[in-house]
């Protein structure tokens, strides 16, 4: 195939004659010089025969000189002629075209980039950043495929180098573009050239399609029944007020309210109107909050569950069900707003109503008890840095489980002092002999028909043994503090009651509905007692209906007040821990005193002075709330305390805690104290401006 190719050439056909010439003339050479007197007509032919190959080598050659001069003239002419066509093409592309130094200095653009730059004056010579949002270094190294995204602005002949921000007038008119590069080199320099593509028409349909989104919410008015306890007559009336703004509310909105079942309701509206809603921060809940019924003072509230995110109608209906339960379990009186990006809260500014029926912890406990009995062994365990309640809690539930027949374990630090007391009292005993575990411990119980009970935490950042939850397959979480977010693992069962005082009261209540009368021993219930006694400030917070039955229940299995406060006894050198706090208090807009503990040395025992020094703080006349904070090695400890009208759990979750409506507390980690405090007084501000 190649000496067919080779052949075909013409050029190739005079090459192979003249050289077969050339072998025929030595030939005839050496035939000469072979014989002794060669005839002259034969030595004529062949010098003849020389001479004509010698002209057309030479002919050739010089043919071939001539031929590589017109070729390299040709090829300048083409090449000429492609760069021409190149610069036509990219003076007269749709596509704004750019070109520039490594620097990012313009050496030539097209008139669809002096376009779209609006500019009335020369741009060589300048820089690119001083036109749009981007350097030429930025959109030289990036990796996305489909270009990097810059904004282009007018310039109004005014100059901007180094990204300087654009003012908000210029911002109306901004365009939004994706950069593409493409690198070439000249003379040893490196040069890049920018295609710009038009993003507007892409940017504006999308967001017509997220405006166009549909929202699925739940509305539930949780506290009519509460409200109208005493004037049921006026039910319909207090319902049509509320159903009257809410439909009021959504009409505004372009949007579909329907009622499904008694005070609750299904809305369905465009997310467009979600930038407004959430800058106004839902007032609609202040609307419905004028609706008064006789002469009860107590405000109508709604919780509101809303879902945007992606999928399909059904999936919308079930997040936005989710959300209403968050906030529910929350308190009430709040919406929440959930989004592919998370959960963000809204309102929760008013205390808790207690219900009046106990039916829902009769039917949790029914639950309870069935998935107890069908668990291999129970681990129980409450928060971090353990409390009386959170203890008591825990033994209650203890006692439950040992009534279903199944063994069980409580999960517990020894080294925590504020339990110390409570533990050797029961640790005395031969019946609690091998009940308590650590949390390394509780690890070789587990097995894969374990049951976990979680007391008086939802939070896993404050769980116990963290690695513990991590482990089990089947958990129960019982609380009454506000939930603060969605967990890793759902729960089995959960029964998280903002309303209640305290967790002991809603494990004293299941006890109640369970255990036969007579049946709890008198230390147990001391010790829910003191759990109560704790969290409601010998019941003068936070109490209610209920809070004074489970009392009630608990001193007839034998409680005493007297014995359960024994419980909270304290040293010497804990009551002087207090008195630290007491002398290092500061007012904060008039109605927040915030006591600080910033001193090496401190230990747990000064976090737990710092919880009772923020409750002796609301004792100060003027103040209706109170914060101690305390640093522990890297840690800063914050106890939250509250009269009633100030929500200082929604202001620590501003700070990563949480908590319940009056009793709140938040750790931060590696930050400094001022830092802190600094921190704690802007979200109190943010707070105040809120409910103001």
């Amino acid at each position: 195939m190649k000496q067919f190719r080779y052949f075909s050439r013409p050029g190739a056909i005079k090459h192979t004659v003249q050289k077969a010439f050339g072998v025929l003339m030595l030939f005839f050479y050496a035939l000469l010089m072979s014989m002794n007197n060669p005839p002259p007509a034969l030595t004529t032919g062949l010098v003849l025969i020389f001479v004509y190959l010698l002209g057309l080598w030479v002919i050739g050659f010089l043919f071939r000189i001539f031929s590589m001069r017109i070729t390299s003239v040709a090829d300048e002419a083409e090449a000429t002629m492609l760069s021409s066509v190149t610069r036509d093409l990219l003076s007269k592309l749709y596509l704004p075209v750019l070109i520039c130094d490594e620097d990012g200095k313009i050496i030539w653009y097209n008139k669809a980039l002096a376009q779209i730059f609006h500019a009335g004056e020369v741009l060589y010579g300048r820089y690119l950043d001083q036109y749009c949002t981007a350097t030429a270094r930025e959109i030289r190294t990036a990796e996305a495929l489909d270009g990097f995204p810059v904004a282009v602005l007018p310039t109004v002949h005014a100059h901007f180098h180094n990204n300087t921000v654009f003012n908000e007038e210029r911002d109306s008119l901004r365009r939004d573009f994706r950069v593409k590069n493409y690198d070439f080199t000249a003379e040893g320099k490196n040069f890049s050239v920018l295609i710009w593509n038009d993003k507007r028409d892409l940017v504006t349909l999308e967001q017509k399609m997220e405006n166009a989104e549909t929202v699925v919410g739940y509305i539930l008015i949780d506290n009519l029944d509460e409200v109208l306890q005493f004037v049921q007559e006026q039910y319909r009336l207090a319902s049509a007020q509320v159903e009257s703004i809410l439909s009021r509310w959504i009409a505004d909105r372009d949007g579909l309210i329907r009622e499904y079942e008694r005070n609750k309701y299904l809305v369905v509206f465009e997310a467009r109107h979600l930038a407004a809603l959430k800058e106004s921060r839902f007032s609609v809940m202040d609307e419905i909050h004028t609706v008064r019924v006789g002469e009860s003072n107590m405000p109508v509230t709604i919780s509101m569950g809303l879902a945007h995110v992606g999928g399909t109608l059904s999936e919308k209906e079930a997040a936005a069900h989710a959300a209403l339960d968050l906030a529910l379990q929350r308190g009430g009186d709040q919406v929440v707003y959930r989004t592919e990006a998370g959960v963000e809260f809204y309102g929760g500014r008013t205390k808790s109503v207690q219900k009046r029926t106990k039916v829902k912890s009769r039917v949790f406990a029914g639950e309870l008890a069935a998935l107890i009995s069908g668990s291999s062994n129970v681990l129980i365990m409450g928060h971090r840095f353990a409390d009386h309640d959170s203890v008591g809690s825990c033994i209650g539930i203890y006692k439950f489980a040992e009534f279903c027949g199944v063994r069980a374990n409580v999960v517990v630090n020894d080294q925590d002092p504020n339990t110390r007391i409570c533990l050797e009292w029961f640790r005395s005993r031969d019946d609690y002999r091998g009940v308590f575990v650590d949390a390394p411990s509780a690890q070789d119980l587990v097995t894969s028909e374990t049951l976990l009970i979680i007391c008086d935490v939802s939070n896993p950042v404050n769980f116990e043994a963290q690695s513990l939850y991590e482990c089990v397959r089947t958990t129960v979480i019982i609380d009454h503090h506000r939930k603060t977010g969605e967990l890793k693992y759902p729960p089995a069962l959960m029964y998280i009651e903002p309303s209640a005082s305290s967790a002991s009261e809603l494990v004293s209540e299941m006890l109640e509905q369970s255990l036969p009368l007579g049946s709890l021993p008198k230390e147990e219930a001391d010790l829910l007692l003191s759990g109560i006694l704790l969290d409601t400030n010998q019941f003068t917070r936070n109490t209610g209906v209920r809070t004074f039955s489970a009392a009630l229940y608990l001193r007839s299995e034998g409680a005493s007040p007297s014995d359960a406060k024994m419980l909270f006894r304290t040293s010497l050198d804990d009551f002087m821990r207090e008195a630290k706090f007491e002398s290092n208090v500061i007012i904060y807009r008039d109605i927040i005193a915030i006591a600080v503990r910033d001193s090496d040395g401190s230990t747990a025992d000064d976090r737990i002075a710092a919880a009772k020094a923020a409750d002796r703080l609301l004792t100060v006349s003027g103040v209706m709330a109170s914060f101690a904070l305390v640093r522990i090695d890297e840690t800063v400890h914050i106890s939250a305390r509250s009269q009633g009208n100030v929500n200082v759990q929604l202001i620590l979750e501003r700070m990563r805690g949480g908590g319940h409506y009056d009793v709140a507390g938040a750790q931060l980690r590696g930050v400094p104290m001022q830092t802190v405090l600094e921190q704690l007084k802007s979200a109190i501000d943010t707070y105040l401006a809120e409910i103001t």
